[in-house]
């Protein structure tokens, strides 16, 4: 046999075995996310006609949210990780310049609880720190900064509530704002849907067992309902006969002012009609996740089995 390749079988073993080793050792680690959330939607947004994405960015409805995960490495390239997350998302027309969002004068705020599951893909290798602990040795440290991206899939619950003009806060779900269980109107949304985590991290490692992050993630959703806003406009005196004062208010609470150049105050062209669009159902609602986070690796303990004689 080539003495060549044994000499580099012989090298290669204990390397492969201590990579093992490790990976073992620290395969599960825990998480804990601490951040802020924006909602991308129908209601509220940025300064400009209904975009879509990151175009329709508004700080001022930044809210927070907090999440815990457990993250299992297969290596040191690939990982799974489960997320459960509590935060909530809104929106205000009121907070927006353009003149058509602010004239329909919509606002919401919803919880969202969402569990999910993802794919991470690091684009470099984790390291170990130090390669050795013993009394005046330093060995080496090396820095660990790691990069990756996640994808995956979950589900949410959501609830959106609108501010009442005495500043009470009412679900709007049962209110059936565009006139949802009524003739002719849609089929009332569910308050549970499907996410769609994508996004990039980056962490840094302070010792063997814990590092610290920062991550933005986008969740694509298979709802247009988080802000209670997607279609038309349905007659709100109908609305109010059948479901009361309140639903009719939030079916429609535009302000019926436009600027001059818009046609003015108190026009007919301004006021929603039944059948004038309320919203734009080509794009369902998204959401956005900024936090850091703190990373705990669980060591792996290997039990030694005993010999029987």
């Amino acid at each position: 046999m080539n003495k060549r390749f044994i000499l580099v079988v012989i090298l290669i073993i204990p390397l492969l075995a201590d990579a093992q080793f490790r990976r073992k050792r620290y395969k599960y680690e825990l998480v804990l996310n601490l951040g802020g959330t924006n909602f991308l939607g129908d209601v509220g947004g940025a300064n400009q006609i209904g975009t879509h994405f990151v175009k329709d960015f508004n700080y001022q409805i930044s809210k927070g949210v907090v999440g815990f995960g457990v993250r299992y490495k297969t290596n040191r390239y690939w990982a799974a990780k489960l997320d459960l997350n509590w935060g909530e998302v809104g929106g205000d027309d009121a907070l927006t310049k353009e003149p058509f969002r602010h004239n329909r004068n919509i606002n919401f705020k919803s919880v969202i609880v969402e569990f999910s599951g993802r794919f991470e893909g690091y684009f470099t290798k984790e390291q170990q720190g130090h390669l050795y602990r013993l009394k005046n040795v330093h060995g080496m440290k090396r820095k660990d900064i790691q990069a990756f991206f996640f994808a995956g899939v979950g589900a949410f619950y959501f609830n959106p509530k609108g501010k009442y003009i005495d500043g009470q806060y009412y679900a709007l779900r049962p209110l059936g704002t565009e006139g949802q269980g009524l003739p002719g109107g849609p089929r009332a949304y569910s308050p549970v849907s499907v996410c769609f985590p994508l996004g990039l991290s980056a962490k840094y490692g302070i010792d063997q067992k814990w590092s610290i992050g920062i991550e933005y993630g986008v969740r694509y959703t298979m709802t247009d309902y988080i802000d209670d806003t997607s279609g038309k406009y349905y007659d709100k005196n109908s609305i109010g006969a059948a479901r009361g004062p309140v639903a009719a208010y939030f079916a429609d609470p535009s302000l019926h002012k436009m600027p001059d150049g818009y046609g003015g105050d108190n026009t007919s062209r301004w006021q929603a009609a039944p059948g004038q669009e309320r919203g734009n159902p080509k794009y369902n609602d998204a959401y956005m996740f900024m936090t850091v986070n703190v990373n705990y690796k669980i060591p792996y303990k290997h039990r030694r089995t005993r010999s029987k004689f």
